[in-house]
């Protein structure tokens, strides 16, 4: 690893925990400004006022909220996209380098590598392509590592633990992916996974208390952190969900705990 990428990966997970929380804000790409990420720079201050490592965005974010971002909240940009809610396949393509995000002051790039999918092999090659760019740069590369088919919903844990590792051997420095319900079969993704795991959020749910324990939970089974946006910046208190996730994250807080502070 060079000197540059361990750097940039210390900027993401802090050096006392290990851990990290990145809160995702890449959403508007596919889906226009839904509710929660109407004002972006109101919720990038908001995350990191809340204490947020990491912020998964666009460049069109980082542009539009400059004014906002602080040395202590790295910025990690997406790369891959290419479709909408209107009419896109939800299949990725190569939309901008990581030389581009480097420029825009980034300390780590993230494309979605889809497994089990009609054009799996054109996704892991373009992730495998972008991995050699990244270690001539010396910047890390999360993918969002995703297996699905007509037999396997995304949280299978067959699914998860194969396209983690997968992903890891494409190159990859960070994973992000799902919590496959349960504490045991998600140790045994992190085990089988040489890097570090963090468990996305998926579909904002009313139900605070199953997000909180299973962010607890994935970290008592060795994940390293979260990588979520619906399920804290379309809560009622956006601040106080992440800081409530740097609780659960960084300081071991139980879920009764969690729900104390965001007051539900």
């Amino acid at each position: 690893m060079t000197t540059g990428k361990r750097i940039r990966l210390e900027n993401i997970f802090r050096r006392q925990t290990g851990n990290s929380v990145v809160v995702a804000l890449d959403h508007g790409g596919i889906a226009g400004p839904v509710k929660g990420i109407e004002h972006p720079a109101l919720v990038v201050k908001q995350c990191i006022e809340g204490g947020a490592d990491a912020i998964l965005t666009t460049r069109g974010v980082i542009t539009a909220t400059e004014g906002e971002w602080r040395r202590e909240t790295s910025i990690i940009m997406r790369i891959t996209g290419g479709f909408t809610v209107l009419g896109g396949l939800f299949e990725e393509e190569l939309i901008s380098s990581p030389q581009a995000a480097l420029r825009l002051g980034a300390s780590a790039v993230v494309v979605t590598v889809k497994i089990g999918t009609s054009r799996e092999g054109e996704s892991i090659k373009q992730a495998s392509l972008v991995a050699d760019e990244c270690e001539k740069w010396g910047l890390p590369l999360m993918v969002e590592a995703i297996a699905k088919n007509k037999d396997m919903r995304p949280a299978d844990p067959a699914g998860v633990k194969l396209a983690a590792r997968a992903a890891q051997e494409i190159g990859a420095d960070i994973i992000k992916t799902y919590y496959t319900g349960d504490p045991q079969t998600f140790s045994e993704v992190v085990e089988g996974c040489p890097v570090p795991v963090l468990i996305l959020g998926g579909e904002k749910t009313d139900n605070l208390e199953n997000v909180f324990r299973d962010v607890h939970d994935a970290i008592k089974a060795g994940s390293r952190g979260i990588a979520m946006g619906r399920n804290i910046w379309q809560q009622r208190d956006t601040r106080a969900m992440v800081e409530a996730m740097v609780g659960i994250v960084h300081k071991g807080w139980t879920v009764s705990e969690a729900m104390k502070h965001t007051g539900l």
